[in-house]
């Protein structure tokens, strides 16, 4: 968590000192936290991870592409979600109004023509992650224009961008879809995943050519993709690039670089904000340090050319995906035989966290919380990490069934750490279809249905609501430090300092309906004005307590 100074303290001349205890913190006299508009900070954000061709379809005309028409095993073929579907929620304020400040979407670029069955029946590439080409957008998800539309649109409503890099493998082989040159890719021996060699340099699964990426040696295109280019009419544009991204860098023309330059093309042109980094565990480590170096540097080329487009002056956004990481092992990741980190040297901001789900059912809200304070102030001090309770290729979700998509927000949301709400999260989608087999059952359509005719639907959308908003509005809520206000009922505050911004709040959660008198003297002082964001109401601060009068088990407090 970066730059995060504890606000509460002894007296306010120590405000700046980082390592007061809590025993301290609990003691703290009453602040005044900043009015004014509070700075975007990745630590604290709520990002909204979808697929791409599940969310939303707002284009049907693309929704067949390269005779893409075999019969499919269920969920397992393109279903016509696209680009234009989540502009079209953008600028009705769906992510707004839910308090997303940033949308990570599955991998655009072109994927295989062909569809292959690895053991769950037919499936085409309509997740994203078996690219054909990484110079172009598959039709299916839409074109250049769509994606300039949807980033200008994002960050007109301060909602940032976050792509997905695949830099690992190819698409399988397919009748149409040939495998490319030895040069490139490895086609064995499959991954056993018992030491570090064994799980980098080999296949993933069975028919996913594994680049190459240990190579340093110069290679050619594969000629596929030239006849490609050549047939397009952009062969001499794509070269002339090449030509000057080697000549600028200096580096060997070696299969890695390539993809690291096509990728990082999707930054200097439409200018987003972030790349999710896929099976970075799968490839060696310093592969990442090269991409973020090259990440950097795009993203300061966008910001020079473009500065009327400029958001703020956060640094690029990059996530890793490191299968089976979780915080409690601070930044090293363990193969058995190497540990690995993938902070240090620099490559990555954060790491995607697959412990939180784990931590969400052994703990209660407290002793969550408590748990990723003590982390984000430690072992991951100036990082971050990515907590999610449900996701596109993980199979033991939170809640599977959707019983507890209350406390599934409660637990997401405010938890210290970066929020991932997987789409149809906040509408309680389900992850349990019949007639699919393996991730399949995670992927199913947005239910946009249930959401306008259910009520129950629509009560637990608002729950989330209110919760990502008031997220959105606070960065002390994932960035701050949290500490404990009353055990019964359950009470607690978080604060954050970042430069002259100071914000501080105080949260409820499993209360008694009605009267809810908060003890807040520590926090706020007599005659503030605070405002519940949850029953939307205020209060003023009365001999250290504050009345709150609703309906509701949970309580939001901000100073107004």
């Amino acid at each position: 968590m970066k730059k995060i100074i504890p606000l509460i303290c002894l007296s306010f001349m120590i405000l700046s000192c980082k390592n007061q205890s809590k025993s301290e913190n609990s003691n703290a006299t009453a602040i005044e936290p900043s009015m004014t508009e509070a700075p975007f900070v990745w630590e604290a954000a709520n990002i909204y991870f979808l697929l791409t061709d599940r969310f939303n379809n707002g284009d049907p005309s693309n929704d067949i592409n390269f005779d893409r028409t075999k019969t499919t095993a269920k969920l397992r073929g393109f279903e016509g979600g696209d680009i234009k579907g989540i502009t079209q929620k953008v600028k009705e304020g769906y992510f707004t109004d839910l308090g997303i400040n940033a949308i990570w979407m599955t991998p655009i670029v072109e994927q295989i023509h062909g569809g292959t069955d690895e053991g769950t029946g037919v499936t085409y590439g309509f997740h994203g992650y078996w690219t054909k080409d990484w110079t172009k957008i598959d039709p299916n998800f839409g074109t250049t224009e769509d994606l300039q539309e949807l980033v200008k649109e994002a960050h007109a409503k301060g909602i940032r961008i976050v792509l997905d890099a695949v830099i690992n493998h190819t698409g399988p082989v397919t009748e149409k879809d040939p495998v490319w040159p030895d040069s490139w890719v490895r086609t064995g021996p499959q991954c056993t995943y018992d030491n570090y060699e064994n799980t980098v340099t080999c296949t993933l699964v069975a028919n996913l050519p594994d680049i190459r990426t240990e190579s340093n040696e110069n290679v050619e295109l594969p000629p596929q993709l030239v006849e490609k280019w050549k047939a397009e009419g952009r062969y001499e544009q794509e070269i002339k690039e090449l030509d000057a991204f080697f000549e600028r860098t200096g580096h060997p023309r070696a299969p890695r670089f390539y993809i690291i330059k096509w990728l990082t093309d999707y930054i200097t042109e439409f200018g987003v904000d972030g790349y999710r980094a896929d099976t970075v565990k799968h490839t060696e480590a310093y592969v990442w340090e090269e991409f973020k170096a090259e990440c950097d540097y795009a993203f300061a080329q966008y910001k020079k050319n473009n500065s009327e487009k400029v958001l703020d002056d956060n640094d690029f956004y990059l996530v890793g995906e490191v299968y089976n990481y979780g915080v409690s092992s601070g930044q090293a990741f363990d193969f058995g035989d190497k540990k690995v980190n993938y902070f240090d040297p620099p490559s990555f901001q954060s790491l995607i966290n697959f412990e939180f789900k784990w931590n969400s059912k052994e703990m209660g809200y407290e002793d969550l919380f408590k748990h990723y304070d003590k982390i984000l102030t430690g072992d991951l001090e100036d990082f971050g990490t990515l907590n999610y309770l449900s996701s596109h290729d993980d199979g033991s979700p939170f809640d599977a069934l959707r019983k507890k998509p209350f406390e599934t927000a409660n637990k997401l949301l405010l938890s210290p750490g970066t929020s991932q709400v997987y789409y149809g999260d906040e509408s309680a989608r389900t992850l349990a279809v019949p007639g699919t087999e393996g991730d399949a059952k995670l992927r199913s359509v947005m239910n946009w249905d249930s959401i306008a005719k259910r009520p129950r639907t629509k009560e637990v959308l608002s729950h989330w609501q209110k919760l990502g908003q008031f997220r959105a509005n606070h960065p002390a809520v994932g960035a701050g430090m949290h500490q404990i206000i009353t055990e019964s009922p359950y009470y607690f505050y978080r604060s954050y300092q970042k430069g002259d911004y100071k914000d501080l709040v105080v949260v409820g959660l499993d209360l008694e309906k009605g009267d809810k008198i908060v003890d807040v003297s520590k926090i706020f002082k007599d005659g503030d004005t605070l405002y519940d964001a949850y029953s939307n109401q205020t209060a003023e601060v009365k001999n250290g307590t504050v009345t709150i009068k609703s309906q509701f088990d949970v309580v939001l407090l901000e100073k107004k």
